[in-house]
């Protein structure tokens, strides 16, 4: 059966493109490199941290999900992502403690384009991270949204960013974090740090403090 839908629908990877697999050995390995440390041009206060530059499958893959509708992809994703937090918890960046009462907190989308695409594709990466962490003690908290006339970012320069953000996103109570230890916030990618920045203010008035930023690429 496989053999068969493989000759109407050719499966190619999600990160490269590379025919006959969803997510290939070479794009895993990639995503599974040390985590990079960023510093955004809007700081967000907290450490923030890159899978890696938003090149090669990074950029392959968020598109896949975004555009071509790839839900499958979530999960690498996923992996990738508890990969790094792992990562970042051997080399001392995230204590060790905090792991078993970690809080994902995804960034938010727009709704149109949520909808459009059949869900965000950042909560579901962070829910198949949670899944591979502990899923038992690891929660994913989507409690952020943007408020209305928040334009498309593309094209907008990184002043006009962070203007077009500026008390627009909004938290929802943040019950769901309050027994956590360590709460990271969730993107696909980070380009001048405005999304990131807005969206850990919005939590610290909310009551909840974000320890670190995690994104899968950084432009």
């Amino acid at each position: 059966m496989r053999a068969l839908v493989d000759l109407i629908l050719p499966r190619e990877c999600g990160g490269c493109g590379v025919a006959g697999t969803d997510w290939c050995d070479r794009c895993r390995a990639e995503l599974s490199a040390d985590p990079v440390r960023l510093a955004p041009r809007f700081d967000p206060g907290v450490p923030a941290w890159a899978l890696g530059r938003y090149t090669g499958p990074r950029r392959g893959a968020v598109i896949a999900a975004k555009e071509r509708g790839r839900r499958d992809l979530a999960r690498p994703l996923g992996h990738a992502l508890a990969g790094a937090l792992r990562r970042l918890r051997e080399l001392g960046e995230i204590d060790p403690s905090e792991l078993a009462a970690l809080a994902l907190v995804p960034a938010p989308t727009r709704a149109r384009s949520a909808r459009a695409r059949g869900g965000d594709p950042v909560t579901r990466a962070a829910l198949a991270a949670a899944a591979a962490l502990s899923p038992e003690s690891v929660t994913v908290a989507p409690m952020l949204k943007f408020a209305r006339g928040v334009q498309d970012s593309v094209g907008l320069s990184a002043r006009s960013r962070i203007e077009n953000l500026s008390g627009r996103i909004i938290a929802t109570p943040g019950s769901r974090t309050a027994r956590s230890s360590c709460v990271v916030l969730v993107d696909d990618v980070l380009t001048t740090g405005a999304t990131v920045s807005e969206s850990v203010r919005a939590l610290a008035g909310s009551g909840v403090s974000v320890d670190a930023v995690l994104v899968i690429g950084a432009a």
